[in-house]
C-alpha cells in the first residue's frame, strides 16, 4: 500500500492527479448547484417542470461524450499530452467565466449553454486523462495509479456535489458559486503546469473532423482486441450500474427510509467512500500487477450486496408527518444494514472497476490508446442512458425503487456470466487469485528477475498439484507450462491449463508423437516472444526431495537459445495438495487455511549455461531447506 501512495509525492503523477481531482470536483461544484437552482427557483426562469429541466441539465451534460469522443481521442493520440491537459484546463477557465456571466445576468440558456461547454471540456480531457498514465507510470504502478485516480475522482464528485448544493444555498449563492467555480478552474490550470511531458503517440495522424464517421472508426478501435473490447463492455457496465444506484437514492431516501435531503447526501457519502476504498484496496489484493481476478470477484459482491440490499430495504414509505430528521432515519430497524449493503457495493465495485481501466491501458496498442479510450467514453455514455431510460420504465411500470435494485442485480450476475463465458481468462485469474488468497498466504522474492518482455523459460521443482498456480499467480507474464497430458483430465485444473494454452506432453515411451509436438509447440512459443514454464523433475515429488532433472530443457535451448530463469517454491510440502503421507487430495487443510508459502526466482541463466546439472542446483540453493 506505501508503494501505491508513494505516487502522490512524485512529480510524474501528484501534478496530473491534483488535475483531475479539482476539474471533477468543479464539475460537480457547478452541476449540483444549476441543479438545486432550478429544483427550488426554477419558476422564475420558465414554465418548465423542475423535474424536467434536471434531466435536461443530465443530457446536456453528456451529450458532448456523444459528440465530440471520437475527435478528443484522436486529439490526444496526435498531440503531446501535457499541453493538451494545460489546453483543456484553459478551456476550463473560460466556461467558467462564462458561467459567472450567466449567474450574474440571471440567464438560464446561458447556464445551460455552460453546462453544455464543460461537459464538451471534460470530454475533450477524457482520453488524456487515462491515456498519460502508462505513460508516466511502469506497469506494475498502473492499478495502484489508476486506484489514486478512481478513489479521487468519486470523493471529488462527493465533496463537490455536497459543495454545490451548500454554496448555492447560502444569502447570494449565485455569487457564491461564481466564485468558487472560476477559483478551482484557476488552481486547476496551475495544477497542470506541473504535468510533465508526454510524448505524442501517433504525431503523423490526420484528424478526421465527422463525427460521425470518427464514432464507428472509434468504436472499431475499441474491437481490435476482443480481451480489450469486453474489458470496455464491463466499464461501460459498471457505469450503467452505478447509474442506476445514484439516480434513485433521491427517491430511496425519501419513499424507502423516510428521510429528507440529507439522508440522499448520506446514501451518496457512503456509496462514494465505498468506491474509494475498493478502488484502493485493489493495489494490495493484486500485488501491483493488473490482477483480473479480482473483476469476478468484484462483480459477485456487487450482485449479492445489491441482493441484500433489496432484501433488507425498510418497508417505510413517507411518514404522515413530513421526512424524518437523519437521527431518525438512522434509527430505523434495517437502515444500517441498508448502509453496509450500500458501502459494500461501493468496494466490490472498485475492485470491479480499477483493473479494467488498467487492463484497457496495458493493453491497448500505445498509437490508438487515446481513440480507444475515445470509444470507451462514448460506449459509457451511451451505458448510462440506457440505464435512465431502463430505471424511468420500470418505475413507471410500477416497481418499487428496492425492486429495481433487485432487478439491477440479477442484470448484473446474467452480464458477468455472459462476458466470463466469452472470455475465460477471467475466471482463470479468479481462480488463481481466490487460491493464493485463501488457502494461501504468498510472499514473492525475486520477481524481477523475469523478463518484462521477450521469450524466456522458467524451470522450477515441483511439488504439489497447485505449483504451476502459485507460479501464475506470482508472475505478470502470462506463461505457457509444458505439463503430462493426462492432467488435462483433471475437472478444475483441465479449465485452468487449456485456457492459459499449456501445452500437453506424454513420455517418449508412450506417445512419442505427441511428446515431439510438444517440443514443437514450445520453440513456437518462444519464437513468438512468450513464457513458457518446465518442471523438469517430470513429476511430482514424493518425498519433499529434489528428483534429477530430465534433459528436456537441453534441447528447448538447444533448439531455441533462451534465457533461462530458475524458480523455487518453498512451503508447499506436507500441504492437502503435495503427495506427503499418502496420495496428494485425501487429507483436507493439513495445514488449515493461510498456510504461508514462497516463490524464490533466481537470476536467468544463459542457453549455454543452462545445464540440467547447473538448473537443479540452483533450483536446490534458492528453495533451501524449506521444503
Amino acid at each position: 500500500m506505501s508503494r501505491q501512495f508513494d505516487l502522490i509525492t512524485q512529480r510524474r503523477f501528484l501534478p496530473f492527479f491534483v488535475t483531475q481531482f479539482l476539474g471533477a470536483f468543479n464539475d460537480n461544484v457547478y452541476k449540483n448547484a444549476l441543479v438545486v437552482l432550478l429544483t427550488f427557483h426554477s419558476a422564475r426562469y420558465t414554465a418548465i417542470a423542475p423535474g424536467v429541466l434536471v434531466n435536461l441539465c443530465a443530457g446536456l451534460f453528456i451529450l458532448p461524450f456523444f459528440l465530440f469522443s471520437a475527435t478528443a481521442g484522436q486529439i490526444a493520440d496526435k498531440y503531446e499530452k501535457s499541453r493538451l491537459i494545460r489546453f483543456t484546463k484553459l478551456i476550463e477557465v473560460v466556461v467558467m467565466l462564462l458561467a459567472c456571466v450567466a449567474f450574474a445576468l440571471d440567464s438560464l440558456g446561458l447556464m445551460l449553454v455552460s453546462l453544455f461547454l464543460m461537459g464538451a471540456q471534460a470530454t475533450l480531457f477524457g482520453p488524456v486523462k487515462y491515456a498519460i498514465l502508462p505513460q508516466h507510470l511502469r506497469e506494475d504502478e498502473l492499478v495502484g495509479g489508476n486506484a489514486l485516480v478512481e478513489s479521487g475522482t468519486f470523493i471529488a464528485i462527493l465533496i463537490g456535489t455536497l459543495a454545490g448544493g451548500i454554496v448555492i444555498g447560502l444569502p447570494r449563492g449565485t455569487l457564491w458559486t461564481s466564485i468558487a467555480v472560476a477559483a478551482l478552474a484557476v488552481l486547476g490550470y496551475i495544477a497542470s503546469r506541473g504535468v510533465p511531458a508526454a510524448p505524442a503517440a501517433s504525431p503523423q495522424l490526420r484528424i478526421n473532423w465527422n463525427p460521425v464517421t470518427e464514432t464507428f472508426r472509434n468504436l472499431a478501435f475499441t474491437r481490435g482486441n476482443r480481451t480489450v473490447f469486453l474489458s470496455i463492455l464491463g466499464v461501460s457496465w459498471f457505469w450503467f450500474y452505478g447509474a442506476v444506484f445514484l439516480s434513485q437514492f433521491p427517491a430511496y431516501a425519501k419513499d424507502v427510509l423516510g428521510g429528507d435531503e440529507h439522508a440522499v447526501v448520506l446514501l451518496l457519502a457512503v456509496f462514494s467512500v465505498g468506491i474509494g476504498i475498493g478502488s484502493l484496496l485493489c493495489e494490495r489484493l493484486s500485488g501491483g500487477q493488473v490482477e483480473l481476478g479480482l473483476v469476478p470477484f468484484g462483480s459477485i459482491g456487487m450482485s449479492l450486496f445489491a441482493l441484500d440490499l433489496w432484501w433488507a430495504s425498510p418497508a417505510a414509505a413517507l411518514p404522515a408527518g413530513g421526512a424524518l430528521p437523519l437521527a431518525a432515519v438512522l434509527a430505523q430497524p434495517g437502515t444500517w444494514r441498508a448502509l453496509f449493503d450500500l458501502v459494500a457495493i461501493g468496494i466490490f465495485g472498485g475492485f470491479f472497476i480499477v483493473p479494467l481501466y488498467a487492463l484497457i491501458q496495458s493493453r491497448s496498442e500505445p498509437e490508438h490508446r487515446s481513440r480507444i479510450i475515445a470509444g470507451n467514453n462514448i460506449l459509457n455514455a451511451l451505458f448510462m442512458v440506457v440505464a435512465a431510460g431502463m430505471g424511468a420504465g420500470l418505475l413507471a411500470a410500477g416497481l418499487s425503487v428496492p425492486q429495481l435494485f433487485l432487478v439491477t442485480a440479477l442484470l448484473n450476475a446474467a452480464v458477468a456470466i455472459y462476458i466470463y463465458t466469452l472470455v475465460p481468462e477471467f475466471l482463470l485469474r479468479f481462480l488463481v487469485w481466490m487460491l493464493v488468497h485463501t488457502i494461501y498466504r504468498l510472499r514473492v522474492r525475486g520477481i524481477d528477475n523475469l523478463p518484462e518482455s521477450g521469450p524466456a523459460v522458467i524451470v522450477c521443482n515441483h511439488v504439489s498439484f497447485v505449483d504451476a498456480l502459485v507460479i501464475m499467480a506470482a508472475c505478470r507474464r502470462p506463461i505457457r507450462f509444458v505439463v503430462d497430458h493426462r492432467i488435462f483430465r483433471t475437472p478444475l485444473l483441465r479449465f485452468v491449463f487449456r485456457e492459459s494454452r499449456a501445452i500437453p506432453i506424454a513420455p517418449a515411451k508412450e506417445d512419442l508423437r505427441k511428446m515431439e509436438r510438444a517440443f514443437d509447440l514450445v520453440a513456437e512459443a518462444l519464437q513468438a516472444g512468450e513464457v513458457v514454464g518446465l518442471f523438469p523433475e517430470g513429476q511430482i515429488t514424493g518425498d519433499g526431495e529434489l528428483q534429477p532433472f530430465r534433459p528436456g530443457i537441453t534441447r528447448i535451448v538447444e533448439r531455441t537459445p533462451v534465457p533461462v530463469v530458475p524458480m523455487a517454491l518453498r512451503g508447499l510440502w506436507g500441504s492437502f495438495f503435495s503427495r506427503k503421507d499418502g496420495p496428494a487430495m485425501t487429507r483436507p487443510l493439513r495445514r488449515g487455511l493461510f498456510s504461508r508459502i514462497e516463490l524464490v526466482v533466481g537470476e536467468a541463466l544463459a542457453p549455454e549455461a543452462a545445464t540440467p546439472a547447473a538448473l537443479q542446483q540452483r533450483v536446490a540453493t534458492l528453495r533451501g531447506d524449506r521444503r
